[in-house]
């Protein structure tokens, strides 16, 4: 396939193409962030930024030293990733409210110079803290609800008062840099700027390291050229900015159009997001598919009250990614609120999308075409070097995409990275097949792959089939032992009205039996769900993905919590 080669001059930062550069074009008075009835212009962003990296600068911290960015979705985000860059320092991001322990062990990994953080966080971090002999600076941002005044000093944990690094709210340091004005370094393409992490299929995340050419790159060819961000749109997001889906699609990408960029600080749910429409009126959506399920029984059951339903009319488009997007789910969402859903893939070894669907162009169940700039091959799964001859159209391998943002690999981890970094290919591990169109099905992840019968089953397959189902909001499909064989166990989420339907066990049966039959009349016997447990909720993991593995991990332990 075609690919369409963007350059960038050997000096060249992110800082400048996502932000300086919106000064230089006058567009300095424009809102670039609104969170409640705060608005800050790209100016208010640009001298906040300077001034941070300025008191990067006064506390020593060095060129590609890490810091870790652990914060909701508050405007201080935008500064201190900004300010990161333009230091010439690596963004590490992480979940605020993930466990402790989680969050430690990047603080170490990372070597983390500075950490800019809620109080109750760093708090709760002391010990990880203290024991990191990297650590310069922890910087405090207090935590608010939407609207509220992020940029407040907030009282410093006793826990981190005595350590050997400089402690301060955020806006203490802005303070310390408005008085020490320091050039910026020159910065070039090929400098690392970000550490992405991967969700950890095995063992702990890992960083994908990438230099600052490889955001701009998917900007230009995904964000501009494929899906369309203009000026005038206003962006909003269901996953939080510390993953790079949504750092891309809701800062990155608005940024580089001078467009306007919304946040809301609370957990997404149906109700907060559909608070935030309502404040924001926004144009785009960064949407993921479970969320899209409840926005529809969240609608639903507004209506059964005799309340108005959800009003969309002011979305151009939804970005989805993340998890498979059922053709089912699509279409009824599409009628429902009539708006474009653009579904696509990404990953963090590629910083984001490289293949998806578009304006004029969508093809409900796929994952829609290339992104022009890219190249995508689909290999047998045994292939280990991307010269292997690829399939033809229309059989499953795994496919590995070249492109100018494949990062350079995983840090600490040379092993993993020489099986999926080769070149300028990557070996994405995900199972697809491309059809004679060039359009790609996603037959889910290689490693979630598991036989029953003596037959490869994709648990995405009969998870699709299952919420064709009218009474089916969501379901989850994992491997279960009967008389040591895996057989497929389904965790399904009935759509809002259908409780009735689960109400007793009786009635529990007649249901479970019904969406045997369903699966049976559609898919090979072998594919069935052999039990089907009803659940108010699938667990997510903080990527807002479902946690297949936190139900397998329970099936193992034979105390699964959503059973």
């Amino acid at each position: 396939m075609t690919r369409q080669r963007v350059q960038f001059p050997d000096e060249f930062g992110l800082a400048n193409y996502y932000l300086f550069d919106r000064l230089t074009e006058g567009l300095g008075d424009k809102i670039a962030i609104r969170y409640g009835d705060h608005a800050y212009t790209y100016q208010d962003v640009a001298q906040r930024t300077r001034a941070l990296a300025n008191y990067f600068a006064s506390v020593g911290i060095a060129r590609e030293e890490r810091v870790y960015i652990v914060l909701p979705d508050v405007p201080a985000f935008a500064w201190s990733f900004f300010a990161t860059l333009s230091h010439g320092a690596v963004v590490a991001m992480g979940n605020p409210v993930a466990p402790t322990e989680d969050l430690g062990y990047v603080v170490a990994y990372s070597r983390a110079a500075v950490v800019i953080t809620l109080p109750e966080v760093a708090d709760a971090l002391a010990s990880h803290l203290k024991d990191n002999p990297c650590l310069k600076s922890v910087l405090l941002v207090p935590a608010t609800e939407t609207g509220g005044d992020c940029e407040r000093e907030p009282d410093v944990p006793a826990s981190i008062a005595d350590g050997k690094f400089d402690v301060r709210a955020l806006s203490g340091a802005l303070d310390v840099g408005e008085e020490n004005e320091v050039p910026p370094p020159v910065i070039r393409r090929d400098d690392l700027a970000v550490w992405l992490f991967t969700s950890g299929s095995t063992g702990r995340s890992k960083a994908a390291m990438h230099t600052h050419r490889d955001f701009a790159f998917n900007t230009e060819v995904y964000a501009k050229r494929t899906v369309g961000y203009r000026r005038d749109d206003i962006t909003i997001s269901v996953p939080r900015l510390f993953f790079g889906y949504a750092t891309g699609t809701n800062l990155m990408f608005p940024f580089a159009v001078g467009a306007t960029a919304c946040l809301f600080s609370e957990r997404c749910t149906p109700e907060t997001l559909a608070r935030a429409i309502d404040m924001y009126r926004p144009t785009v959506v960064t949407n993921v598919p479970t969320m899209m399920a409840k926005l529809l029984d969240y609608d639903e059951a507004l209506q059964k009250d005799g309340k108005a339903g959800l009003d969309l009319s002011s979305v151009r488009f939804h970005l989805s990614a993340g998890e498979a997007l059922p053709p089912s789910l699509l279409r009824r969402f599409m009628e429902r609120f009539d708006n474009d859903v653009y579904d696509g893939i990404g990953s963090a070894e590629m910083f984001h999308i490289y293949a998806s669907n578009r304006p004029g162009d969508i093809k409900p169940g796929s994952l829609g075409r290339v992104v022009d700039g890219y190249t995508i091959a689909m290999l047998p799964t045994d292939a280990d070097v991307p010269g292997a001859d690829p399939l033809p159209p229309g059989d499953t391998g795994v496919m590995w995409v070249r492109g100018d943002s494949v990062a350079l690999g995983y840090f600490q981890d040379r092993d993993k990275s020489w099986e999926t970094f080769h070149g300028h290919w990557c070996r994405t591990g995900d199972l697809f097949r491309l059809d004679e169109d060039g359009y790609l099905w996603f037959s889910g992840r290689a490693d979630s792959l598991f036989k029953a019968g003596g037959v490869w089953v994709a648990p995405l397959e009969i998870e699709e089939c299952l919420q064709q189902h009218a009474a089916v909001s969501m379901a989850a499909v994992i491997p279960a032992q009967e008389e040591g064989l895996d057989k497929p166990k389904a965790f399904v989420v009935v759509r809002e009205g259908e409780n009735e339907r689960i109400a007793s066990e009786k009635k529990r049966s007649a249901l479970c039996a019904e969406l045997q039959d369903h699966v049976k009349g559609r898919l090979s016997k072998h594919k069935y769900p052999r039990w089907v447990v009803f659940v108010d909720d699938l667990p997510k993991n903080d990527r807002g993905k479902v946690d297949r593995k936190a139900l397998i991990a329970s099936e193992k332990e034979g105390a699964n919590p959503w059973k």
